[in-house]
């Protein structure tokens, strides 16, 4: 199985003075379903920087939860780490792959601007590619749709949000639809995961 960092949201639990980090059980579920090991990264830069020079990390799974901190969101400590992470894939050339607040962070990063949509939290739409045309769920508020020269698009809804982009030179790509809300899981989001993580570029059209 090869290794792939993990990024985990920031849950903020007041009447415990805690704030936790979390992911959801079916991401873990889906990622060995893909032949992947999870390696859970914390929102401590330090400590992923130290995992990262100890384990051999094949690529990068951002994950949603949490809004960007320009658009309200308040967990800083994790988009600092989400940040390098980005910086670190370009650099490195592992691949990345950001779900949801993944792909809203891939954009801003290359400053597309985000807008509240509407319609998009707990739904179906229908997504258009290249590929062809699918059903997918939907959990997010904020959305684009317009894009930069260094990200495609290459799948919208037909609101005409941008539902996935790839980087043109990097091996980043993000996706606004949960893969590991599906059950059962849907295939060819096990099949895009893989061949994606194993640097097979079998899926330009997602």
């Amino acid at each position: 199985m090869i290794m792939i960092g993990v990024t985990l949201r920031v849950d903020d639990w007041s009447e415990r003075v805690e704030r936790r980090d979390a992911i959801d059980q079916r991401w873990i579920k889906l990622l060995v379903a893909c032949g992947c090991m999870p390696v859970l990264l914390p929102n401590h830069l330090p400590t992923v920087k130290m995992i990262l020079s100890q384990l051999t990390i094949r690529g990068f799974l951002i994950t949603g939860g949490n809004d960007l901190s320009k658009y309200g969101g308040d967990s800083p400590e994790r988009e600092e780490s989400e940040r390098w992470l980005l910086r670190y894939a370009c650099s490195s050339g592992k691949p990345l792959l950001g779900v949801c607040r993944g792909m809203q962070l891939i954009q801003d990063y290359w400053k597309v601007p985000l807008e509240r949509i509407e319609g998009h939290v707990a739904a179906r739409h229908i997504v258009h590619s290249g590929d062809g045309s699918a059903s997918r769920n939907s959990y997010h508020r904020f959305g684009a749709r317009t894009t930069v020269d260094e990200l495609e698009v290459t799948a919208r809804s037909q609101d005409g949000v941008i539902e996935a982009v790839a980087h043109r030179e990097f091996p980043i790509r993000g996706i606004m639809w949960h893969p590991e809300r599906e059950y059962p899981f849907d295939t060819t989001d096990i099949s895009m995961i893989q061949q994606f993580f194993e640097g097979e570029n079998a899926y330009e059209t997602w």
